[in-house]
């Protein structure tokens, strides 16, 4: 197993000294060169897929994982546009931060460099393979990938079909490595070859996530998880308020921005709640609400304590009746990840107010937690979202691939 990975890594490292002389022209030729391979091959892909899925039904595991597993026509589609928008943005390597020039003379500039070997590690979304080729690739960056096994089918094949268009494109190295190997042995050997891997990037559930980050000996990047928030104030838009709850939560519950908890102030809570619970019911969602919710609307679960901390990724909500925005933000600060919160009201000084307090990643107003991502952000695609607080958080986009290095120009000046 040693053998395997130690092969994969030194290749992996002698790509990356190689990748820092691509061009931005050459690297955006082999992304659009990327995604019409997709499109060309979707069919392949879509096979392949299929025998992924066949072994999740049979495996009988959740609605929710298999939606995630899923590739159709139209997810094919946004994968080749995510790495046509890739190509399409500025490229950050070789940018100048900033420049200081000393009373000496001495010149210094501090420009952005690729990070070099990046591990990513991953579960049931083969999209990802394809988003994270795209933005690695963009900023110079090598990538070696490793998803789950019940995805291998789709992953192999989406990398096979991109490593034929780098082939074509006349590039003499490889520039990502698909691990082919699924068992947690190879996961846990490259997690210990710090000598070679400069950043690992998992994306899954929780419980990988802190595998990972208990495995490893490389600096990680990260989110446990998604408890997402809304916070219905009491100046609201009914109509508004119900559409940004429902689509937070019903558009796609299976992904880490979808909404949570629903936290309702007490000044609308008589009169929101109901047409909530009708919107609700009608969509199959589970409500589980605390005791001011449950009188209000009745026939719901009672909310437990791990309710309010509870990432669900499924038709389940749970609801809490709040006194005031101090309380909701309390709430949020106390219970949630630091990952997306949003404030539904009229007040712009409350908005404020809540976006300045809330201690995460990404706070909103008016809108739904689902823009939490890369590619609604205007980033192309994401390579993940962190919700740690150095060197990146939120969705992470091109720059967030990227570290620096300080330049400094000279005449011959020695220090006394």
């Amino acid at each position: 197993m040693s053998v395997y990975v130690k092969k994969l890594v030194k290749e992996a490292r002698e790509a990356s000294y190689k990748m820092v002389n691509l061009t931005t022209p050459q690297k955006n030729s082999v992304l659009f060169s990327m995604a019409q391979a997709l499109r060309i091959n979707k069919e392949f892909i879509i096979n392949e897929n299929k025998k992924d899925l066949k072994a999740a039904i049979e495996n009988k595991l959740k609605q929710s994982f298999i939606d995630r597993l899923t590739l159709n026509d139209k997810r094919i589609e946004e994968m080749s546009v995510s790495l046509e928008e890739v190509a399409k943005l500025s490229d950050p390597i070789g940018k100048v931060i900033s420049k200081i020039e000393r009373p000496n003379g001495i010149k210094i500039d501090k420009v952005r460099v690729p990070i070099g070997v990046v591990l990513i590690v991953y579960e049931a979304r083969p999209n990802v393979t394809s988003d994270c080729i795209g933005l690695l690739f963009k900023t110079s960056n090598v990538g070696i990938l490793r998803g789950g096994g019940s995805a291998i089918h789709s992953n192999k094949a989406i990398g096979k079909i991109l490593q034929e268009a780098l082939i074509k494109k006349g590039m003499s190295f490889p520039v990502f490595f698909v691990v082919e190997k699924t068992d947690h042995e190879t996961v846990d050997v490259l997690l210990r070859e710090d000598k070679y891997i400069d950043l690992v990037i998992p994306r899954g559930g929780e419980s990988l996530i802190r595998k990972v980050v208990d495995t490893s000996s490389i600096p990680v990047i990260k989110h446990y998880k998604g408890v997402c928030h809304i916070f219905v104030d009491k100046t609201v838009n009914m109509k508004q308020s119900l559409s940004i709850c429902i689509n937070s939560k019903a558009q796609r519950p299976s992904v880490c921005n979808a909404v949570e908890t629903i936290l309702v102030h007490e000044g609308v809570a008589e009169n929101f709640l109901p047409h909530l619970k009708k919107e609700f019911d009608s969509l199959g969602i589970q409500i589980r609400g605390d005791k001011k919710t449950y009188e209000i609307i009745q026939n719901i679960k009672k909310a437990q304590e791990k309710d309010w901390s509870t990432e669900y990724l499924d038709l389940i909500v749970s609801i809490k009746v709040v006194k005031n925005l101090d309380e909701a933000i309390e709430h949020i600060n106390d219970y949630g990840s630091h990952h997306t919160d949003t404030i539904v009201t009229n007040n712009s000084k409350r908005a404020e107010k809540f976006v300045k307090e809330v201690d995460s990643a990404c706070c909103f107003i008016n809108i739904s937690t689902r823009f939490s991502d890369g590619h609604q952000f205007g980033l192309g695609a994401e390579i993940g979202i962190s919700t740690d607080k150095l060197h990146a958080r939120g969705p992470m986009g091109l720059e967030e691939l990227t570290t620096y290095k300080y330049i400094a120009r000279g005449e011959g000046q020695i220090r006394t």
